[in-house]
C-alpha cells in the first residue's frame, strides 16, 4: 500500500532538500484521527530530489532561463524535468506574499508531439503528486510511450507550500482519538502555520496549474483526476476548456456532491466486504458470524478502548496500544481501498473477536502518515467547499454512522477554527461540457461508489462511464482501465472505448489465516502429503 523503495540519491552536495516530513510517532494525533474524512488513494512514497551534477554546468543557462532543473523522484528511474512557478497566496493580492509551486515532469519515451502533456492530479485533498510519482509512471506507461507526464503539487502539499502540523512525539498507537479535543488541537496547528488558510482551496489552485501550463508551453493537457483529483478536473473543464484535450475522471467526486456524505459510502463499503465474505465458501465456513464479530468488537471499544503491550509494526519497539473504535474502524476503512489488503480484512477482525489486535494493528500502520496527506490543506479545501453543503437531511443520516458521526463532528470543530469562507453556490453546479470524459467507477469502492460517477455524468455530452465490477478506489490501478486511457489519449475520443475488459474477475482470495488463503487444515494435509511424496512412503 505504501511504496516503501529505497530513496535515489547523488551525492550530499548534489542533493535538493525536499520539505521535512515529520518522523513516525511525531505527526498530531489529532490530525491524523481527522483523515478519516479524506477521500484517499493510499499510495503515497516519498521523493527525494537531486540536481544533476554531470550536466549542471552546460545546462545552467537554460535552467535559469526556463526556472527548470533535473531531478530524481523516488521509484522512477529516468533523470526528470523539474521546477516551479511562483504564485501570490492570494490572486486578488499580487503584490503581497508569494511562494512557490512544484511541478515534476516524466518526459515522454517518444515525444511526437511537444505541444501536449497528461497532467495527473492526485487525491485527498492533500496528497502530492510528486510523491506518487512511481505510481503514476506505472500506471501511465503506455500514454508516456508518447506525451509527457506533468505531475503538480497542490499549494498546501507537498513542496509548495505545505500545510501540515508538526506537534509533540505522542504515539499514534497509544493516543485515545477516541476523546481528543479535536478544536483545542486545530487550534495549535493554526498558530503555527504561517500561511493565510483561507487561499488554499481548488479554485486558486486551479489557476496555479494554468500558469505552470503556460510557463511549460503546453497547448493542450490530457487530464487524469483520482479521487479529490476529479474535482480538480472538473474545475479545469469549467474554468479552462479550450486548453483541455481529453479528461479521465477515476474514483468520481461529482460537483454536487459534498464530500461529507462519504459517510454512506464507507458504510456501503463494509457491508459489500461482508457480503462478500459470505458469498465467498472459504471465506464464509472460516468465518461464519463475521458481521456479527464485527460489531462485537466495535461494541466493546465503545465501551472502552482496549490497552496492551504490542511491538510497533513500523520501529518493531515495544509499545502502548490504545485501540480505540475510532482507530478499528479506520483501520479497515482504509483497507478497504486496495484488492489486496482487503482480503486481509476478515482475518483481522475475527482475531480482534478474539482479543488478538495485532493484525489490526497491522492494517493501522498502513494508514499512520495519512497516505502523505497535508491534513491543513485538506482543512482549507473541505472546510470551504463542503462543510457548507450539510443539510439537515444529511446530518440526520450520519447520526445512525459511526464514522458519518465521527466525520462530521470531527469536521465541524476543524473548520470553527479554520474559518474558511465558503464558496459560491456555482461551484456545486453540474459540469456542462463535451470535452472527451472517460468516468472509471470501482463497484466496491468505499468512497466514491459509482452512483457518484452518474451523478457527474449529468451534463457531459461526450462521456462515457464504466463501471469495474471487482474494482475499489483507483480503477486504472487495478484493471485493464489504465489501457483505456491511453486509447482515450491517442484518439482523442470516447467513441470506441470499450469497457468488456473491465468484467476481468480480479477479485484476490480473502486469507483465511494470517499467511495463507487456504485453511491451515488444508495446508497441513497438503505438507503431509508433499513429505509422504518426497520420501517414498506409502498410504
Amino acid at each position: 500500500m505504501i511504496d516503501s523503495m529505497t530513496h535515489r540519491k547523488l551525492s550530499k552536495t548534489a542533493q535538493r532538500p525536499s520539505p521535512t516530513r515529520p518522523p513516525h510517532g511525531a505527526t498530531n494525533a489529532t490530525w491524523r484521527m481527522l483523515s478519516v474524512s479524506a477521500l484517499m488513494l493510499a499510495m503515497a512514497s516519498t521523493a527525494t530530489w537531486a540536481s544533476d551534477v554531470k550536466n549542471q554546468q552546460t545546462q545552467a543557462a537554460a535552467d535559469i532561463a526556463n526556472n527548470t532543473d533535473t531531478c530524481y523522484v523516488e521509484g522512477v528511474s529516468d533523470r526528470l524535468n523539474c521546477g516551479f512557478v511562483t504564485v501570490p497566496e492570494n490572486p486578488n493580492k499580487p503584490d503581497g506574499k508569494q511562494f512557490q509551486v512544484h511541478y515534476v515532469v516524466l518526459p515522454a519515451v517518444k515525444n511526437v508531439n511537444h505541444e501536449e502533456a497528461l497532467l495527473a492530479i492526485a487525491g485527498g485533498p492533500g496528497q502530492s503528486a510528486i510523491d506518487n510519482a512511481a505510481g503514476f509512471d506505472a500506471m501511465l506507461s503506455k500514454v508516456r510511450q508518447q506525451r509527457d507526464i506533468l505531475l503538480i503539487d497542490q499549494r498546501g502539499t507537498g513542496r509548495s507550500n505545505l500545510l501540515t502540523c508538526d506537534e509533540g512525539a505522542q504515539s499514534p498507537l497509544s493516543f485515545d482519538d477516541d476523546n481528543a479535543d479535536t478544536k483545542a488541537e486545530t487550534q495549535k496547528c493554526l498558530a503555527k502555520i504561517d500561511a493565510d488558510v483561507t487561499q488554499y482551496g481548488s479554485l486558486n489552485a486551479i489557476k496555479d496549474f494554468e500558469a505552470v501550463r503556460q510557463h511549460l508551453g503546453y497547448k493542450k493537457l490530457h487530464v487524469y483526476g483520482i479521487s479529490y483529483g476529479t474535482r480538480m478536473a472538473q474545475l479545469y473543464m469549467r474554468l479552462y476548456p479550450a486548453h483541455l484535450a481529453t479528461v479521465t475522471l477515476d474514483g468520481i467526486v461529482p460537483m454536487q456532491q459534498s464530500v461529507l456524505e462519504i459517510g454512506a459510502s464507507i458504510d456501503r463499503g463494509f457491508d459489500l466486504l461482508f457480503k462478500d465474505c459470505q458469498e465467498t465458501a472459504a471465506c464464509h465456513a472460516q468465518f461464519p458470524e463475521l458481521k456479527a464479530e464485527f460489531d462485537q468488537v466495535a461494541a466493546s471499544l465503545a465501551k472502552a478502548p482496549v490497552m496492551e503491550n504490542v511491538y510497533d509494526p513500523v520501529t518493531g519497539e515495544k509499545t502502548m496500544l490504545t485501540m480505540t473504535r475510532g482507530k478499528f474502524y479506520g483501520s479497515i476503512r482504509m483497507a478497504l481501498y486496495q484488492a489486496n489488503v482487503r482480503a486481509l480484512v476478515p482475518h483481522a477482525i475475527h482475531q480482534a473477536a478474539k482479543h488478538n489486535f495485532q493484525p489490526i494493528l497491522g492494517l493501522y500502520s498502513l494508514t499512520i502518515d495519512n497516505a502523505g496527506m497535508a491534513m491543513g490543506m485538506h482543512a482549507s479545501v473541505v472546510c470551504g467547499e463542503d462543510m457548507h453543503r450539510i443539510t439537515p437531511a444529511m446530518r440526520e443520516q450520519a447520526q445512525h454512522s459511526f464514522m458519518g458521526k465521527t466525520m462530521l463532528e470531527g469536521l465541524e470543530a476543524t473548520c470553527e477554527v479554520w474559518k474558511v469562507p465558503a464558496v459560491d453556490d456555482s461551484f456545486s453546479e453540474p459540469i456542462s461540457s463535451d470535452i472527451p470524459t472517460l468516468l472509471l467507477s470501482g463497484e466496491i469502492d468505499p468512497a466514491t461508489p459509482p452512483s457518484w460517477g452518474e451523478l457527474a455524468m449529468e451534463k457531459l455530452t461526450n462521456a462515457k462511464h464504466f463501471v469495474a465490477p471487482y474494482a475499489t478506489h483507483g480503477v486504472a490501478y487495478q484493471s485493464c482501465a489504465n489501457n483505456l486511457i491511453a486509447d482515450l489519449v491517442r484518439s482523442g475520443s470516447v467513441k470506441d472505448l470499450d469497457g468488456e475488459c473491465l468484467k476481468k474477475d480480479v477479485r484476490r482470495s480473502f486469507y483465511l489465516n494470517a499467511s495463507s488463503v487456504e485453511p491451515l487444515d488444508a495446508n497441513i494435509k497438503k505438507t503431509t502429503a508433499d513429505d509422504k511424496a518426497s520420501t517414498g512412503a506409502k498410504e
